[in-house]
């Protein structure tokens, strides 16, 4: 009895913080123009993150012990992701324009806990050495650091873009072909297996969307609105697989291997 009261007040809780959230969406409603393809983007993608964060959390009470963290990190990306949304969407219908600090901000927390559920997801099914999860954290810092400083002016958009290639490029590596890759194909069962090769592939494709979106946004020569028209609508595609596709996958293979082992 009183393990169901904690659940419902839980649930409680979680919908009262995300009724919350959106209060500032709804305010800014009336100003949002039909034809602002960008703003409907906006829109759209931080409705997205907030059902997602509601669907992973609840979704932990129904997966074993083992893979909750898992799905807690999931719905900790999502939200943090719906916050930041909130404001460049709220900024960009006002002003026409999205301050690149909200989006680096909100990258420099959930891009990191993207790359922790790789290293999660093989910990609940091997003992894997923690210098797996600090490679992965080097590589991102690199890539978001490369990125952040070309974008805001503080560096050439092109030697920025190249250095945050390379972290990419490093991230890459250990998944494909680092101890990573190694531990998740000789110790993970088929599902972990399907779920982790689908998840670098994201990384792979998904986040290629990225510095393609850095591509038009700053090396094309376009002028500034329809460069930042490019750059907001890829960057926000991005987003839609980047965060709530890999949680999906997360949770896939967390209520597979529950149902597998029966706990």
């Amino acid at each position: 009895m009183l393990s169901h009261f904690k659940k419902l007040f839980s649930s409680a809780l979680l919908f009262s913080g995300l009724a919350l959230l959106t209060t500032q969406a709804f305010a800014a409603a009336d100003t949002l123009k039909q034809e602002d393809f960008v703003g409907i983007s906006f829109w759209i993608i931080s409705m997205a993150l907030v059902a997602s964060t509601a669907f992973f959390f609840l979704e932990r009470d129904r997966v074993s012990p083992k893979w909750k963290t898992s799905l807690t990190v999931s719905g900790l990306v999502t939200l943090v992701a719906a916050v930041h949304y909130f404001y460049m969407r709220d900024v960009w219908v006002a002003t026409g324009s999205t301050p690149t600090v909200f989006r680096y901000i909100d990258w420099l927390i959930t891009v990191p806990l993207l790359m922790i559920e790789f290293y999660l997801i093989l910990s609940a099914i091997a003992k894997v050495p923690t210098g797996v999860f600090w490679r992965l954290m080097i590589g991102t810092l690199v890539m978001l650091i490369g990125g952040y400083v070309g974008e805001a002016g503080y560096v050439a958009v092109w030697p920025a873009f190249i250095v945050g290639m390379i972290g990419w490029f490093y991230i890459l590596y250990e998944i494909f072909a680092g101890e990573a890759s190694k531990i998740n194909a000789a110790s993970a069962p088929p599902s972990v297996q399907s779920a982790f090769n689908t998840m670098r592939l994201i990384v792979t494709f998904g986040w290629a969307i990225y510095p393609i979106g850095y591509f038009f946004g700053y090396l094309t020569g376009a002028g500034p609105e329809s460069s930042a028209n490019a750059l907001n609508i890829i960057y926000n595609a991005a987003d839609v697989l980047n965060k709530i596709a890999f949680g999906l996958i997360i949770w896939s293979v967390a209520v597979a291997e529950t149902e597998r082992s029966g706990k």
